[in-house]
């Protein structure tokens, strides 16, 4: 993925307020699936406050054949799979289209008010795999039960996942149950089964995967970032006190099975070109990597100068007209390991990884209250309310809370790009 001059900051669109927009001018061109009045669903790009309708392009042959097929698709999985070069050549074309006012009478037909649109899930997702690369994070929950001893042994050496579930991930927007599970207090004989008390969210994002490697072959690191399509921002929603008594001895099940909401459009990896940055180094004494997770080039440009942001706005707060409550903010670059370290170990022992699969890193944290990623950390499991304008007071998610993470790409000589709100607010449990 290099720059080119679909990243000059520059450059300006025709569209109505896209120069200025704030998550999708012209340099970003985000992927993603829309319908409008109850429609079919389609391949629609976010530019300023429209969507661009794709598939109509498409059949207006305004598009490259290679990727014309696969746009009036349901999901993103066909186009996904086709080689990085083609999705290229559609990001080249979508860029002198909303760049040249010369299209503009056979396109403005094609804009959908983005307000007017519904978005979907952009692809079927055959498998969903979560990380735990926020070594932050990590360290702080391992203080909350082992405060001698916060890190595994393993986790500076290796890229800890465990395998999610793909049938409970849905886009933004989507009600979260309050989930219900067997839940047993310290000093309790036996467990109950009731609603989660300690219901948390977490701030995670999302890799998308293209193309397909065959089974027994894994993928190098130099050829990692090839295999990533885009990326989005990921909520894999918590119930921390289920996890607690689920959680031994092979990890967490119900806790987390229930949802997981991700954003609906695909910042694609093409589009994070001039935003890639150099790994942070190792703290002295930490071990290197093992070598097939080391590459120079991965060194040099694998972690992405990326601002995150999750906020709150409880029921009574949005009744009363109040603004969101900023619960933490902070740079992606606190990932202790890669994008491409996560997608080359997963494959490392021949695992086969197809188009539409979702990676989630792992909740990213950074080393100060005011940039961890979850409830669980910010109120020191449970023991420190963060306090809400109005005086509300949470250590964990109430009913009727509404949880939206964010993320802007920055970086100097570039123009902003963001992803687009991941949000979900809490309903009781049925």
């Amino acid at each position: 993925m290099s720059i080119d001059h679909t990243h000059n900051p520059q450059a300006s669109s025709w569209v109505p307020g896209a120069d200025d927009h704030a998550e999708f001018p012209v340099q970003n061109l985000p992927l993603g699936i829309f319908s409008t009045g109850g429609g079919p669903a389609r391949a629609g790009t976010a530019i300023g406050d429209c969507v661009l309708d794709l598939a109509a392009m498409a059949e207006q042959g305004l598009l490259p054949p290679a990727v014309v097929p696969a746009l009036g698709q349901a999901t993103l999985n066909a186009l996904f799979a086709l080689p990085a070069d083609d999705r290229l050549a559609l990001r080249h074309a979508l860029f002198a289209c909303l760049t040249s006012d010369r299209f503009r009478v056979r396109l403005d037909p094609l804009l959908h008010r983005a307000e007017d649109c519904a978005l979907h899930l952009p692809f079927h997702i055959g498998d969903y795999t979560d990380f735990y690369v926020g070594i932050h994070h990590a360290t702080n929950i391992g203080k909350l039960f082992r405060p001698d001893n916060p890190l595994l042994p393993n986790y500076r050496h290796v890229p800890i996942g465990y395998h999610g579930r793909a049938s409970s991930v849905r886009v933004s927007g989507t009600t979260l149950l309050r989930p219900k599970g067997q839940l047993k207090a310290p000093d309790a004989e036996a467990p109950v089964f009731a609603p989660s008390q300690r219901l948390d969210y977490e701030l995670e994002l999302g890799v998308w995967i293209a193309g397909d490697n065959a089974l027994g072959e894994p993928v190098p690191i130099a050829d990692a970032w090839s295999r990533i399509g885009g990326l989005t921002l990921l909520n894999d929603w918590s119930a921390r006190d289920i996890q607690a008594w689920e959680y031994q001895p092979l990890g967490p099940f119900l806790a987390k099975n229930f949802l997981t909401t991700v954003s609906p459009w695909v910042v694609t990896a093409e589009a994070l070109a001039p935003f890639r940055v150099a790994q942070q180094p190792r703290p002295e004494g930490d071990p290197q990597p093992l070598p097939y997770l080391v590459d120079a080039a991965d060194a040099e440009a694998g972690a992405l100068a990326l601002d995150l942001e999750v906020t709150l706005a409880s029921a009574a707060m949005r009744d009363a007209g109040l603004s969101p409550l900023r619960l933490s903010h902070g740079p992606a670059t606190n990932m202790y390991w890669t994008v491409a370290q996560m997608v080359t170990h997963h494959t490392s022992n021949g695992c086969d990884l197809h188009a539409g699969d979702l990676l989630g890193t792992g909740t990213i944290s950074g080393p100060a209250r005011d940039s961890f990623g979850s409830l669980m950390e910010l109120s020191g499991g449970g023991r420190e309310p963060v306090t809400l304008p109005g005086g509300e007071t949470r250590c964990f998610l109430e009913d009727g809370d509404q949880l939206t993470l964010s993320a802007r790409a920055v970086r100097d000589g570039f123009r902003k790009i963001g992803f687009g709100p991941c949000t979900g607010t809490v309903q009781p449990a049925r």
